[in-house]
């Protein structure tokens, strides 16, 4: 379980993330809107321990500390952090991603069986441009799951690809129900797909709820410590995190 009270992120000029709670259980996929980008994105780097916020409280599975949430977590598709690189082949993006794996876990992972395997030989030469946005995100979960410790998906904004739902929501039901691999799904997204009648929340939905008490309370009611922010930009942080665990790996 995901569990998330009253988190909030300062940016220089106005924030970075609004205070936002939510909860995410395994077999669960959770839609959370915002309007902004760079709101959502500072969410899913947030909610995959790639970013500490300025307040509030996270914990997976009741542990509050970073570490665990971090290890358990996949970040898929994020603009400007680790989206897919345009001059990427297919079978050059799988190489590199698996390499990431640690390699205790990773065994004789290669591109070449993995694409066979996984049914992606078709695509393997193009580039990763060229996907069309279902394909797009099969294989990109599919990738983030060849890490067998991933429990928590986090995707950034995967209908900035297409307006047509189908192309995505179905490969996240699929994976949240998937009885075999219990995962919790977050997907931030520009707004709530019309219909959807899943678990849903807003970037900035405790700043609401927060106004609407007359008394101020904070919602910081679990009893689990703050997290503080550092000075290690998203990017930044996600590159040289996986740098580390990449090199602890070897």
């Amino acid at each position: 379980m995901l569990s998330v009270q009253h988190l909030h992120a300062k940016g220089r000029r106005d924030d970075l993330l609004p205070p936002t709670s939510l909860q995410a259980g395994r077999g669960e996929l959770l839609l959370v809107s915002a309007d902004r980008q760079d709101h959502r994105t500072a969410l899913a780097l947030t909610l995959s321990g790639r970013m500490k916020p300025t307040e509030g409280s996270i914990s997976w599975d009741g542990d509050a500390g970073i570490k665990r949430r971090r290890l358990a977590s996949a970040l898929v598709d994020s603009p400007g952090v680790n989206e897919p690189e345009q001059h990427l082949s297919v079978r050059d993006l799988v190489t590199e991603d698996l390499a990431l794996i640690p390699r205790r876990y990773r065994g004789a992972l290669l591109s070449t069986p993995w694409l066979k395997v996984n049914s992606f030989e078709d695509i393997a030469d193009l580039w990763t441009e060229q996907l069309a946005p279902d394909k797009r995100i099969e294989l990109l979960t599919a990738l983030a799951l060849a890490n067998p410790h991933t429990d928590l998906l986090v995707l950034d904004s995967p209908d900035r690809h297409t307006a047509d739902t189908s192309e995505w929501l179905p490969r996240l039901e699929q994976l949240a129900s998937d009885g075999g691999r219990p995962l919790a799904v977050v997907a931030t997204v520009a707004a709530i797909p019309a219909g959807w009648t899943g678990p849903a929340a807003a970037v900035g939905n405790a700043a609401v709820a927060t106004e609407a008490d007359d008394g101020g309370a904070d919602l910081r009611n679990d009893g689990q410590p703050d997290i503080q922010a550092d000075d290690v930009g998203p990017a930044e942080a996600d590159d040289r995190d996986l740098l580390r665990e990449t090199e602890d790996a070897k």
